[in-house]
């Protein structure tokens, strides 16, 4: 039931998205968002080469809104996504979760040149599990992590296609409130804390492009330098999203998504923990709406 509650949650934060792109009709603003629903079912009969029945799916929905309007910009975007499988034989296991929230106001110094002010907003809708380690003991839930950047800079926006955001002084706050886990000090925060603040830099790049009809690829990354402790280890957040559109309603996606935080520590088999480089990719083929 707590499943089928945050899948309808996830699912209503999306429709409101969508009905939000068609009031947003204001010749100043450019917006752009897509939904899709991906669906995968393995039935096997005898089948010599051995396997498991399995089915999964995976929601994802996007939502991109750009005001220009004289000198100023206000440029915002909205990610969110949630997947389950299921293997016969084990339980149902979460296999994609993301809330991302990025919006960035720049007011114009000078050609493509912009002062700005950048908020953004990254967590997750449910608990996660290391199910290697333990199905039943969560390591990372809503707002465990957490995590906020703020901060002013200055934005490179030369055309369509691409934009840089440097802030140099900016506030990062990694939020761990689940108790077992801020007792244990998970995500860099100190044993018992519930916000791990950092003072340092951010530099956010985008790029978005149809390279072929129908087919988009958009990348971001993210690179993040703490002044206080240890500057010379750049956090890195970088992600690919490809999307190929089949026809009005069907499409592929494939989305990566690479990630290393000195502050994130991952149980190895022999049972220490250290920081590694993360990897997820996301293939999906099912139905996909564009507005």
């Amino acid at each position: 039931m707590k499943q089928k509650l945050q899948f309808a949650m996830v699912a209503m934060l999306m429709i409101s998205s969508s009905l939000y792109a068609k009031v947003s009709k204001d010749s100043i603003w450019t917006t752009d968002g897509n939904i899709g629903v991906k669906f995968t079912q393995v039935s096997l009969t005898n089948w010599a080469a051995g396997g498991n029945n399995a089915v999964a799916f995976d929601v994802q929905g996007a939502y991109q809104a750009n005001l220009k309007k004289g000198k100023h910009i206000w440029n915002s975007r909205i990610e969110l996504a949630y997947g389950l499988n299921k293997n016969k034989g084990e339980g149902t296991q979460k296999s994609n979760d993301k809330i991302y929230i990025n919006t960035n106001y720049g007011y114009e110094l000078a050609k493509h040149l912009y002062f700005s002010t950048l908020l953004n907003f990254q967590s997750q809708f449910s608990p996660g599990y290391d199910y290697a380690v333990n199905k039943d003991v969560s390591i990372s839930e809503f707002m465990a992590p957490g995590y906020f950047i703020v901060g002013p800079g200055i934005s490179w926006i030369p055309n369509k296609y691409f934009n840089a955001t440097l802030s140099p002084i900016s506030w990062r706050g990694t939020f761990v409130l689940n108790d077992r886990l801020s007792d244990e000090g998970a995500y860099g925060v100190t044993p018992g804390d519930k916000v791990l603040s950092e003072w340092g830099a951010n530099l956010k790049v985008e790029g978005k492009y149809e390279f072929l009809k129908n087919m988009t690829i958009y990348s971001r990354a993210d690179f993040y330098s703490d002044y206080t402790r240890k500057p010379q280890n750049i956090d890195v957040n970088w992600e690919v999203q490809l999307n190929m559109s089949i026809n009005k309603w069907f499409s592929t996606t494939l989305t990566t998504n690479l990630v290393y935080d000195d502050d994130v520590k991952i149980l190895q088999k022999d049972g220490t923990k250290k920081t590694c480089v993360q990897f997820k990719e996301v293939l999906g083929v099912g139905v996909q709406f564009n507005f």
